[in-house]
């Protein structure tokens, strides 16, 4: 084992502009990479895809049943079409006449016609009446019968369809369910899971980052060029603005086959705000997890021993990520989760789920994003002395404490 104390740079860069360096360095390095083209364009495709099936399977109205009404009957024609309406049903009326229902008939153009509603409803098929008209045609053959009855009693049938249809049980819930919205539980779903593997993904792409440059002593060459700090903070802009683009992207993605699909005209879920969110959450937690991982890739020189020592941390992750996406679609005010939607760690994973689900108010969002903020100095200033004391260790893994002590 093996450690020597950095020597420092030579001091002809700024702080930005070495961090501007390997930055650039990191961003031009890693965007060309397989991996990152491939785990994009699939993260994209999947949401693209899983729009367009979430629109085969809930949305487009079905096959209006097209029903023709003799000149006898076209009269009833429009309450037809509300009594149907009022059972769930789409018709298409038209009026023709005997010959045209006939042939409309055989050729399958109409599936019933209604030649009579006085005195009673008379109506004509090809073989059998749709079973999905039966009931419709059952509820109208009442109506009528109603409507005759009230005549012969000097009444109104007018008055007393109207009074019928607007009249409703009042039903008062001692519990009432709350109303849940399909759009945003889907929405929260997506923020929870693409905000996790993104996390994942780039705060492990860190420390592994720092260990391959340990390794092959790249890291020693840099060090003659910036200090650990720019070196790091570097690394970490650079990671992050790639991580950035692929979650933007992705993020566009599922906005805009949502929005192209008309997926959010039956929904109260906005989708601006919640895409803003997540792209402002990520940026957040990508600064905290980064800083962490990165520090603690530091502490080891090889790549077989990165797991052991960032897995108590990627452990936690999966914490708020397992309450975020189990919990919080089907219970959005449960309490454990909106209390650890304001704890750093915790809060970029659960609060955009609950901004999604519209359970979070905006200055809670602001709120937890404050403290998130607030802690990110103290992060970078451990996370700084960490790798600056450790950077250069070659061999076991390096406690904690003896890199700060080196630091």
């Amino acid at each position: 084992m093996s450690t020597t104390k950095p020597s420092g740079a030579t001091g002809a860069l700024g702080t930005s502009a070495a961090i501007r360096l390997v930055a650039g360095r990191e961003i031009s390095t890693r965007i060309r990479t397989k991996s990152f083209i491939w785990t994009t364009a699939l993260f994209v495709a999947a949401v693209v895809l899983g729009g367009v099936l979430l629109n085969l399977v809930s949305g487009g109205e079905p096959d209006a049943t097209p029903v023709g009404f003799t000149p006898e009957a076209s009269a009833a024609a429009e309450s037809f079409e509300a009594t149907a309406s009022g059972m769930g049903v789409t018709v298409e009326t038209r009026e023709v006449d005997a010959a045209d229902a006939e042939a409309g008939l055989r050729d399958g153009d109409l599936d019933l016609v209604v030649t009579s509603v006085d005195p009673t409803l008379d109506v004509q098929v090809q073989t059998t009446v749709p079973q999905t008209i039966e009931p419709v045609l059952a509820a109208f053959a009442q109506q009528l019968a109603l409507a005759s009855a009230v005549t012969d009693l000097g009444g109104n049938p007018a008055d007393v369809s109207g009074q019928i249809a607007q009249a409703a049980p009042q039903v008062t819930a001692l519990e009432p369910e709350a109303e849940r919205d399909g759009g945003q539980i889907v929405a929260g779903y997506i923020a929870g899971i693409l905000l996790f593997i993104s996390l994942m993904t780039a705060g492990q792409l860190v420390a592994q980052g720092v260990v391959e440059e340990k390794s092959s002593r790249v890291v020693e060459l840099l060090l003659a060029t910036v200090r650990p700090a720019q070196l790091m903070a570097g690394k970490v802009l650079g990671i992050g603005v790639i991580g950035l683009l692929q979650v933007a992207l992705v993020v566009g993605a599922g906005a805009g086959t949502a929005a192209a699909l008309g997926l959010l005209d039956s929904t109260s879920l906005d989708i601006g705000t919640t895409a803003l969110w997540a792209l402002v959450w990520f940026v957040v937690g990508f600064a905290m997890y980064a800083l962490v991982l990165g520090a603690l890739g530091a502490l080891v020189s090889r790549q077989e021993d990165v797991g052991s020592v960032i897995g108590p941390v990627t452990t936690l992750m999966i914490v708020p990520y397992v309450i975020g996406i189990s919990i919080l679609p089907w219970d959005p005010t449960n309490t454990l989760a909106t209390w650890l939607s304001y704890v750093p760690f915790c809060a970029p994973m659960l609060m955009p789920i609950r901004i999604a689900l519209g359970a979070a108010e905006t200055w809670e969002a602001l709120v937890a994003l404050g403290i998130s903020i607030a802690l990110i100095p103290v992060l970078v200033w451990l996370a700084g002395r960490i790798y600056s004391g450790a950077v250069l260790h070659s061999g076991g893994r390096m406690k904690i404490k003896d890199a700060l002590r080196r630091a």
